[in-house]
Formats: C-alpha cells, structure tokens, sequence
C-alpha cells in the first residue's frame, strides 16, 4: 500500500492507496489535525502518533511526502518542514521506503499539467480513485494526488535502478 502525504502542522493529509487487478483503490483518507495554540513539540509528537496509528492499522509498504514550497513565508516553511521531518522518520521507523515529490510532479502525473490548479487536481483525483464526491479537506485531495503520482512513478523509478 502508498501512502500519500501532504505536510502541515496544523492539518497533515494523508490518503492510502492499493492496486487490485491494476486499478487503484482508496483505502482510507483524511486529515490529522492539531490545534494552534499547542506547544510545537505536542503537535509534532501529535502527528507521529497519528501517523503511527495508521502504520499499525495497513500494511504501507511505500510514502509519497509533498516536498515543500514556500515562496513567502521562512517562519511557516521552517515549521512545515520539522512536521515532515516527523513524517520521513515515522515512515522509516515503519520500515516503509520515502519518496518525495514536487507539487509540479504532483500536478503532471495526475492531470498531465504542471500549472494545474486545484479544482482539477481534485477533479482527477475524484475520477482516478472512482469516489462519489471530491475528497475534503484539499488537504486530503493533494495527499491522494501525492499517491497517485508515486504509483504512476513507480515503474520509472524501477528502470532508473535497474539501469545503475
């Protein structure tokens, strides 16, 4: 199974993937939310222990982690950046291989447009996994986009080491 990230401290989303007779199937998605007026600490520790749960609950084998983009604010991306730290440890503490991937990657793979925006990634997302309605929060959209990008990477990403 793939687990699919999008980073945060106030909201992390995840989104669980599985391949059955080669089509994808949402397992389980949603957010993990902690409250802004929490020490950092907590919320990191909140977070690892959430995702934890998860790990214990499905056999994840492999994560897709959203890399960072921020353009305007160092504070928050310095505050993103400990929470996916937490994410990539807990992940390897797991024993489940990271991956990372840009939000343009992320764009492409799933509406073959890095530019992209949110109503269509959604919109794919919605179409790829087959759901009744739009995942919500975005948050949950952009983990399950994550996913899917990872599952579309996955046989070059083979080649490439085969090719070493």
């Amino acid at each position: 199974m793939i687990l699919g990230i999008d980073p945060g401290i106030a909201i992390v989303g995840f989104g669980i993937i599985k391949e059955i007779n080669q089509k994808l199937i949402p397992v389980d998605y949603g957010v993990i939310r902690t409250k802004a007026k929490t020490p950092l600490a907590n919320r990191l520790e909140i977070i690892h222990l959430e995702l934890t749960k998860l790990f214990q609950k499905y056999p994840i084998t492999e994560v897709a982690v959203e890399d960072l983009y921020f353009a305007r604010n160092a504070k928050t991306a310095m505050i993103v950046g400990h929470a996916r730290g937490v994410i990539i440890v807990t992940a390897r503490l797991n024993n489940a291989e990271v991956f990372e991937y840009t939000p343009n990657q992320i764009k492409v793979a799933i509406t073959g447009y890095g530019a992209a925006q949110k109503p269509q990634v959604q919109s794919m997302v919605q179409k790829l996994l087959n759901l009744k309605d739009i995942p919500k929060p975005d948050d949950t959209a952009d983990a399950l986009a994550c996913a899917i990008c990872h599952y579309n990477s996955r046989g070059l990403l083979k080649k490439i080491q085969e090719y070493r």
